[in-house]
């Protein structure tokens, strides 16, 4: 088989990270994700990763509890940054070299977020995670993972979810709900579907980079899908 993906950008939710527990960073979730990511890098894949924080502070839900919304998305920030060590460790452990980059300067832990040396590091077949989202409050980790995206070139966006796919209503919720292989930017955007934020689908589409959404916790799907094998819901033009 062919390699049709050779750059990707994928976007994992920090409530993944939790596996069955309530809270923080489950190490067997971790370990499988870590797993997973080896697999299509030994392919021959380029890693982008961006990871969310909602395993440990959600901005959102700060700023609807009275905290001022720009210091409680300061604070999701800094806890994807942990995630981030924490995924970096996890691959390394596994052989994978990896680097963290950081919108939000922390040199003593991680690298600062520079465009070129991203690139740099995953031609030389380095995991590249993208901590701390754009670094700057009211942007989601979905924006970011659009734009670290756009900036680094991938040929396809990821987005792992714990479902196989877009759905025309909640799949656990409603046993009649209908699957969609393929949408449009469009279909996303005037149906409300709850794929990814609106300002990311938008920033997809002016760039026409295509988004793929899948369940990762079915082994083998991210190798599935970078050789082009039919999984989850494809959003393009």
């Amino acid at each position: 088989m062919q390699l049709v993906y050779r750059r990707i950008l994928l976007k994992l939710s920090g409530e993944a990270l939790m596996g069955d527990d309530s809270y923080g960073i489950n190490t067997g979730v971790l370990d499988f994700v870590a797993g997973e990511i080896k697999e299509v890098v030994e392919a021959g894949v380029e890693v982008g990763l961006v990871i969310g924080a909602g395993n440990i502070f959600r901005g959102v839900a700060g700023a609807s509890k009275g905290m001022d919304r720009a210091t409680a998305d300061n604070m999701g920030m800094l806890a994807t940054v942990m995630n981030s060590l924490a995924m970096q460790d996890a691959l390394e452990r596994i052989g994978v070299d990896t680097r963290v980059q950081s919108a939000i300067p922390m040199q003593s832990i991680c690298e600062p977020y520079i465009r070129r040396r991203a690139v740099r590091h995953l031609e030389k077949g380095r995991t590249v995670i993208f901590a701390a989202g754009t670094g700057n409050p009211y942007f989601t980790t979905d924006s970011a993972g659009v734009l670290r995206a756009l900036e680094i070139n991938a040929d396809v966006i990821i987005k792992a979810t714990k479902v196989d796919g877009v759905y025309d209503c909640d799949p656990v919720k409603h046993a009649e709900a209908v699957k969609y292989e393929r949408l449009t930017y469009e279909d996303v955007l005037t149906r409300g579907l709850r794929v990814m934020d609106a300002a990311g689908i938008a920033l997809a589409k002016e760039d026409r980079k295509p988004i793929l959404v899948m369940n990762m916790k079915v082994p083998g799907n991210i190798k599935k899908a970078v050789f082009g094998e039919p999984v989850g819901t494809v959003i393009s033009c």
